[in-house]
């Protein structure tokens, strides 16, 4: 297909398409070199062309990594190329059809597929880049052919008319078989008084895996062979032509040949060995069925054990006080799984020489190169002290000092062994509140509280991630007010300030509340003795990026982050500056502790207990790309190990945490634009699109968001994008099903909230809504005062108050308790999962009593209908292991931008 950059032809006028001519700077780059740029750390906004070139790339080193390449010849050129079968030809037809739009090719005569050459380019020079000895130089073809396949230098010189075919005979051989049956090898484990292996021969049914007989059945006719001779007249044939075939990749099955029955192949460790991590993928790759005996597949693996204590002696002062502070003793040990070998076990071992070795009664795979780098630490590095943060990251510790094997258990004594044991609730002790404190907590807030209680006795940090409406206000009041410690300085949004005010003193009215916000705040030795009277300290995150210093020098007993997702960019001021505050227990309150990266984990984190998942380069390469690009289970359930103990993570649809709080219903309400609208988005997508493509940087971006804009105002009501105060009713299809769904929610006694991101319109629904209804309508956005909006928010929580409220998603997003609404309505879209699912919490929460119907509005055949879409896979990361916004679209090409932006031929509905 033709770039869409080429297309410049209005939608409604195009005709026959057309090539143009187009010139493109373009850096020309052989696949070492390619694999070395996408090897490298992603741009801050990658390319859609760079993330296909990197799925690829590790599409390429995956099927070097599991032998499925073969050496061949193209034209002069020494290739190793690709074999795609089964679930990997699957996947290459899945990523041919992924491939964006500007890595295709067309020319005059058509297309051009351009996807096999990648794939073909990367996984040689993927294969080279592996190779760690090369090939003698010799006279002959095959034996300069061999020199080209591992070195830089490809070509292959002279006459090579023989090698070619003798290499297109090789790959035909090695293609897989077509028939009912088909010849498998079974690798058998040594009998307990030897150790001698077999590599056995069976028939197996192509279409039923399990349907098969061996080779002994296969000669006597007895057994399965007589069920699988109704597939083929003489089983036998097809047994030794198979045999015969795959001799040819499996060239030790010669010695097996010389008899009349083959039965089977008795061979050594190391040759058992060979067939295990050589053969097997070979034949497989030649379509031959292989099985592998389960105990080497799934048996316990050789790794380091790690064991620590606490280092206090009786009387002693510990270094570094408890939490991940504590200093332990520390010991690795070589382990069989979980058992720890003894000196004469690992003297054993040393001394062995094959790659397969039977220790305590089960056969372990030793790798000597890896053995000598794990006794060479345990000789250097072997024993010593560490601090429990330190402990939890074992395996950087083994990474540090070269050592790639792997990590098999974590044991210690004390807390940190029932925390690395998961069995964290043996700590937990009910926590008693004073009776000043007002409120009654639910069992799963009693359990939070005893959670939130034992980090703090060890000085360790945590995030406290129930769903919103949960009450993690309540929870952490009650922490505040069981200890007695204090100061307590919370920094949350300025919009939740009044929240908290009215939380503590309605729950803890003896609790001394400070509010440090506001131009009458005050500094220096009057802020210090308000710090020092003070139970909680209420600031807001603005305050703490201008008055770092000052705060951070005033003794914190802790430190609260509200809404922590304030700190998803870590580079941010206001991420920095929160770090930057001491105190001896620090805990983030959030219920999204992961948006749309896992970056935004790493800050909140960082903050709770810093260095816990190391420095951030570090976590993007050994957690962030695994999970996120490769989505990798073994690294997800490590990261989930890692962090579970300090997040504490409750949903409220989950029956076990609260069983009397009704359903959220979601659904998305798909909107006809009427004729005007449809005429108006046409204009503005014909207008912005000719200014976008003779615009470049951030007059582009500019121009990007603007555009998008716009077409929100469209579709929300033509006199949004005029702003000429002209009538609402009969022109715009959202607001005609707003009308429906509000007089059917008011005919049957119910509220409801009506959330849209444009100030200007909520003004105009406001005005509007009152008209239709004959009601009063409440508007909140950014202008009101926390009085006014108080008065708001009581006016409509009582039976008597106005039934309809419409807010400001930033205004209206967070720090309210809406229950008295049934119904919430996002008018216009934030395109942001999190930040949608908040607003809709506003109803859906604690005192909830009925169902909670959520619509959310898009336009048919609009770039709305068509990022509802995309923003789907966005809550996928978070459900996982625990960019924001539309900047996003600024980085689409033009093409990308017009396919979104341009109007489906069936967004209009018909005229009333």
């Amino acid at each position: 297909m033709a770039a869409p950059e080429l297309v410049r032809a209005a939608p409604e006028k195009m005709g026959k398409l057309r090539l143009l001519p187009w010139t493109v700077s373009t850096v020309e780059l052989e696949g070492k070199e390619a694999l070395e740029v996408l090897g490298r750390e992603a741009p801050e906004t990658p390319s859609g062309s760079w993330r296909w070139l990197k799925a690829v790339a590790g599409f390429a080193g995956a099927l070097v990594g599991r032998g499925q390449v073969l050496p061949g010849l193209q034209g002069d050129q020494a290739r190793w190329i690709p074999q795609l079968v089964g679930e990997d030809g699957e996947y290459a037809r899945a990523l041919q059809n992924a491939m964006p739009a500007v890595v295709r090719a067309e020319y005059p005569n058509g297309n051009a597929d351009v996807f096999p050459d990648v794939l073909n380019a990367l996984t040689d020079a993927t294969a080279r880049s592996r190779i760690t000895t090369s090939a003698k130089s010799g006279k002959t073809p095959a034996e300069r052919w061999l020199k080209a396949l591992t070195t830089d230098e490809a070509t292959v010189a002279g006459d090579l008319t023989r090698l070619e075919s003798a290499i297109k005979t090789w790959h035909e051989s090695a293609a897989p078989p077509v028939g009912p049956l088909r010849t498998c090898f079974r690798l058998a484990l040594p009998d307990e008084d030897n150790d001698d292996w077999r590599v056995e021969f069976f028939l197996q049914a192509t279409a039923d895996p399990s349907l098969t007989a061996s080779a002994k059945d296969v000669w006597q006719g007895a057994g399965a062979a007589k069920l699988l001779a109704r597939h083929a007249e003489h089983p036998e044939e097809v047994l030794l032509a198979g045999l015969g075939r795959a001799s040819r990749v499996y060239r030790e099955l010669d010695a097996a040949l010389k008899v009349s029955a083959p039965r089977a192949l008795t061979t050594d460790p190391e040759g058992a060995y060979r067939f295990l991590r050589q053969s097997a993928n070979a034949l497989t790759l030649a379509g031959f069925g292989v099985q592998l005996p389960s105990a080497l597949q799934r048996g316990p693996a050789l790794g380091l054990k790690l064991k620590a204590s606490s280092a206090k002696q009786p009387g002693a002062v510990v270094k570094g006080g408890m939490g991940l502070s504590e200093i332990l003793s520390y010991q690795w040990e070589l382990a069989v799984g979980e058992n720890e070998l003894t000196a004469e076990e690992i003297a054993e071992l040393a001394k062995a020489k094959a790659p397969l070795v039977r220790l305590r009664g089960q056969w372990v795979e030793l790798d000597n190169a890896r053995l000598r780098r794990a006794l060479d630490f345990l000789e250097k590095a072997g024993t010593g002290e560490m601090t429990a943060g330190d402990l939890l990251q074992a395996d950087a510790e083994l990474a540090a000092h070269g050592v790639d094997v792997p990590v098999t258990d974590v044991v210690a004594d004390g807390w940190l062994g029932d925390v690395l044991a998961g069995k964290i609730e043996d700590q937990l002790e009910p926590v008693s509140t004073p009776d000043s404190f007002t409120a009654t907590l639910r069992p799963y807030q009693q359990r939070g509280l005893a959670w939130l209680s034992f980090l703090s006795r060890l000085g360790l940090g945590g995030c406290l991630a129930d769903d919103m409406g949960l009450g993690k206000t309540v929870q952490l009041l009650a922490l505040i007010a069981a200890e007695g410690s204090k100061p307590n300085l919370l920094v949350c949004p300025m919009s939740v300030v009044g929240n908290w005010q009215r939380e503590a003193a309605r729950f803890a009215p003896g609790m001394n509340v400070y509010v440090h916000h506001g131009a009458s705040r005050v500094a220096g030795e009057k802020l210090t003795a308000a710090v020092a009277e003070a139970d909680l300290v209420i600031t807001t995150y603005g305050v703490v990026a201008r008055e770092t210093e000052e705060l951070a020098g005033l003794g914190w007993h802790r430190i609260v982050l509200d809404e922590a997702q304030n700190i998803k960019n870590s580079g941010s001021k206001q991420a920095r500056a929160v770090r930057a505050l001491p105190a001896a227990h620090r805990v983030a309150l959030t219920g999204t502790p992961v948006e749309n990266r896992l970056s935004e984990l790493w800050s909140v984190m960082e903050f709770a207990n810093p260095g816990l998942l190391g420095p951030a380069g570090t976590f993007r390469s050994r957690f962030a790309v695994p999970i996120e690009r490769d989505k990798n289970p073994e690294v997800t359930a490590a990261l989930r190990r890692r962090t579970q103990p300090f997040i504490l993570r409750r949903v409220k649809t989950d029956r076990d945490i609260i069983s009397d709080l009704p359903d959220k219903i979601e659904m998305t309400e798909v909107c006809q634009l009427t004729a005007e609208q449809g005429s108006l988005y046409q204009a503005v997508v014909a207008d912005m699109m000719d200014r976008i493509e003779n615009s470049e940087g951030m007059e582009r971006r500019g121009l990007v968001l603007s555009t998008l804009s716009r077409l929100k105002q469209v579709c929300n009501h033509p006199a949004h994008l005029l702003k000429d105060g002209s009538r609402m009713p009969g022109r715009s299809g959202k607001l005609a099903r707003l009308e429906e769904i509000l007089d059917e929610a008011l005919s049957e006694g119910d509220k409801a909230l009506c959330f849209t991101q444009f100030a200007e319109f909520g003004e105009m629904l406001r005005a509007h809504l009152t008209a239709r209804f004959e009601q009063p309508v409440l508007f909140l956005h950014g202008g009101v005062t926390k009085s006014q909006r108080d008065a708001m928010v009581e006016r409509f929580q009582s039976d008597a108050g106005p039934p309809i409220f419409v807010l400001s998603l930033k205004a209206g997003g967070v720090g309210l308790n809406l229950t008295a609404a049934s119904h919430v309505v996002h008018v216009d879209r934030w395109w942001n999962p999190a930040v949608e699912d908040q607003a809709t919490d506003r109803a859906f929460r604690i005192g909830q009593r009925r169902n909670v119907q959520v619509r959310k509005f898009v336009c048919a055949g609009t770039v709305e209908d068509r990022i509802d879409a995309m923003i789907r896979s966005k809550k996928a990361l978070a459900e996982m292991v625990v960019g924001s916004g539309e900047d996003w679209l600024t980085e689409l090409s033009t093409g990308a931008l017009r396919e979104l932006f341009e109007l489906a031929p069936d967004a209009v509905g018909e005229a009333a």
